[in-house]
């Protein structure tokens, strides 16, 4: 059995699942725009410098959903996903995803952006393992607060350990593992399986890519 591990945002998203919903939730009137944008592209640079601190920034996009019940919330994220999400899934990501299926490989989307945003993006890639950062519910609604670890940079090894220790694996069960990525925050999970991907790199990944002869592929 082999294990293909993919990274969402601009992996096999062409462009940020988080981003958008934010932009999502401001086309609906309800976020400020020049507040919440001035405080995601502060997070943003700090999130390709590779100095983003996890959990300031969990505390600033989980605040949202905190501020609306879920009915609410999910019908949102339905509107969120016809006019954000679908133009952002590109022919060569679908097409990548189905060669690992026909394969008969272990699929999983692994992602530090919340499990309530990327929960419905993994289903409409017919994938049903999905690790992302888990936002904290009391009675079904969101509290604004997270779960357990982060899936961010060391994290998502943690997770994925955890999780394999949950079905009684580990990832020396698996004859082979892939892991797609577009960005160097995910250099320590890309450095543990068997064939790394670098995706649409950055600049930081690719040059790292390069020297460690991996594979650099684009699905845009």
């Amino acid at each position: 059995m082999q294990l293909a591990l993919f990274d969402l945002d601009n992996t096999l998203l062409a462009g940020d699942s988080d981003f958008q919903w934010g932009q999502f939730l401001i086309s609906k009137g309800l976020l400020n725009e020049q507040e919440h944008l001035a405080k995601n592209l502060a997070f943003y640079e700090d999130y390709k410098a590779g100095r983003l601190d996890i959990y300031a920034f969990l505390d600033f996009q989980l605040k949202p959903l905190s501020e609306h019940p879920r009915s609410e919330l999910d019908a949102l994220h339905r509107e969120y996903m016809q006019e954000k999400i679908q133009p952002m899934i590109t022919e060569k990501a679908r097409a990548l995803v189905e060669k690992h299926r026909q394969n008969g490989d272990l699929l999983m989307i692994i992602t530090a952006t919340n499990s309530f945003v990327t929960g419905p993006i993994a289903k409409t890639f017919g994938i049903d393992n999905l690790i992302g950062t888990t936002p904290e519910e009391v009675n079904g609604e969101f509290t604004g607060k997270v779960v357990g670890t982060p899936s961010f940079q060391a994290g998502k090894i943690t997770r994925l350990k955890e999780w394999l220790a949950a079905r009684g694996q580990s990832l020396s069960d698996f004859d082979t593992t892939w892991f797609y990525s577009d960005s160097h925050n995910d250099l320590p999970l890309m450095e543990l399986v068997d064939n790394p991907v670098a995706v649409d790199p950055d600049a930081t990944l690719k040059a790292h890519a390069e020297q460690a002869g991996w594979p650099i592929i684009s699905l845009r």
